[in-house]
């Protein structure tokens, strides 16, 4: 945990003590390290092994927002794990939709679950690092459109069922943040995007296929802290949900291997 101290004169003279005397107030964050599509595979368990060992040792918490492996194949979530296994951070994950392709995604998260990977699903968790809690809310998200362009809950049975699908994930983010309301600090861990700010590059046509904004409902209702999302290769680093900073990270726009966030 990174902490520090700011010294604030104290405007007044308190009861019993003398006149100038300086408070010290502590300030406390924690640095993350988050990266999303990541799309993990034989050819790269060099860099990512690399990657990873290096990123532990410059945060306390790593965040993955889901496309963990390229085809959601065990194997290559195996690459993955290997990568983690011997970390002394904590390393919280979601799935995305690479990970679901080869109909295998229960394997996909065993093998990163076998590694120590605390891989979240409709879920959330609440670790201690140092003296904070620090609480997760992880789900995959879902698609559905944006404000003006929204996939409505009528109609033929299969538009209405992905409409239930992203209710599932809006209401699993409204209890996990309720759950969380207590922690220090509280984080929001995605794969699709709640806003379309962060879709901005990719093909406007395509944005319904990226996230939903009906995420963004409980988001602004609890304000956690951060919002991490991946997904959209081609969309823009941040953006906001009123004063909640959300931030792509999948690496493709970062161009990085991870972004280290102090929150």
């Amino acid at each position: 945990m990174r902490t520090a101290w700011a010294e604030w004169q104290y405007p007044f003279r308190p009861f019993g003590e003398r006149p100038g005397r300086v408070l010290s107030v502590l300030v406390t964050t924690i640095r993350i390290a988050a990266a999303g599509d990541v799309h993990a595979a034989e050819p790269l368990r060099e860099r990512l092994c690399r990657a990873f060992a290096t990123v532990a040792g410059e945060s306390e918490l790593v965040l993955l927002a889901g496309d963990l492996t390229t085809h959601g194949l065990p194997e290559q979530a195996e690459v993955l794990a290997d990568a983690c296994r011997q970390l002394q951070v904590p390393v919280v994950a979601v799935l995305g939709n690479h990970d679901h392709h080869s109909g295998k995604p229960h394997e996909v998260a065993e093998r990163l679950r076998d590694a120590g990977v605390l891989l979240l699903d409709r879920g959330y968790t609440i670790l201690e690092l140092g003296e904070l809690e620090v609480g997760i809310v992880g789900t995959k998200g879902f698609v559905g459109g944006f404000p003006g362009a929204e996939i409505a809950d009528f109609g033929e049975p299969a538009l209405r069922q992905v409409y239930e699908e992203t209710t599932h994930e809006v209401d699993a983010l409204e209890v996990g943040l309720e759950a969380i309301a207590g922690c220090h600090k509280r984080l929001v861990l995605l794969h699709y995007a709640p806003i379309c700010e962060t879709l901005v590059g990719e093909p406007e046509p395509i944005w319904a296929f990226l996230g939903s904004g009906r995420l963004a409902g409980p988001i602004g209702m609890h304000r956690p802290d951060v919002v991490v999302h991946g997904h959209a290769h081609n969309g823009r680093p941040s953006g906001s949900i009123g004063t909640v900073p959300v931030f792509n990270v999948a690496v493709h726009v970062t161009g990085k291997d991870f972004v280290v966030l102090d929150v």
